[in-house]
């Protein structure tokens, strides 16, 4: 089942996302279907629970469905529990967009190498280390986990000069060519 997107405006978008207790797990395997669902209807290649209205700690990535570089196959993961150990490597400067924001760019910079531990679908724990474009899109939809807004890492002018747009989407002035669910004032 798709379900909407919550965009700029939604409150919980803002909410620090609370653990995953297995007591929960049919729930959350419901959800996760529900999240790829909603994330290939939308073309993303990542998704945090927060951005469909549940404040967990919970997300998913495919970055499998990118890749057309042999060297790197991508990857296509649940991160329950997620908590990044480390960032290094090279700082880079990339354009960033988000579900949340839908038409909203910006160049964001970000380590390029990330080394997250998180339990699978089954609450198995791992720690792994990632690089590239699969880093990139693990720490985005980490930060919604805490809720961090990926327009608050962009310059203070590009945030003066969105100032309007970011506006119009928060009042639900937005159009999406998925499901959205908007803030009502």
């Amino acid at each position: 089942m798709i379900l909407p997107v919550y965009v700029y405006g939604q409150t919980v978008l803002k909410q620090p996302g609370r653990l995953v207790v297995s007591d929960e797990m049919e729930e959350i395997r419901k959800l996760v279907e529900q999240m790829w669902d909603t994330m290939y209807k939308s073309h993303g290649v990542g998704l945090a629970a927060h951005q469909i209205g549940q404040a967990l700690k919970l997300f998913i990535v495919d970055t499998v469905q990118l890749n057309e570089n042999e060297d790197n196959k991508g990857i296509k993961k649940v991160f329950i529990n997620a908590e990044i150990l480390r960032e290094e490597g090279e700082i880079v400067s990339i354009e960033e967009g988000c579900l949340s924001f839908p038409d909203l760019r910006g160049k964001i910079e970000r380590p390029s190498v990330v080394t997250i531990r998180y339990q699978d679908m089954d609450l198995m724990v791992h720690e792994e280390t990632y690089d590239g474009f699969d880093a990139r899109v693990i720490q985005h939809e980490y930060d919604h986990t805490l809720g961090t807004l990926f327009i608050e890492k962009f310059n203070p002018l590009k945030k003066r000069l969105l100032k309007s747009r970011l506006e119009k989407i928060k009042s639900g002035q937005v159009q999406a060519d998925y499901p959205v669910k908007v803030s009502r004032r």
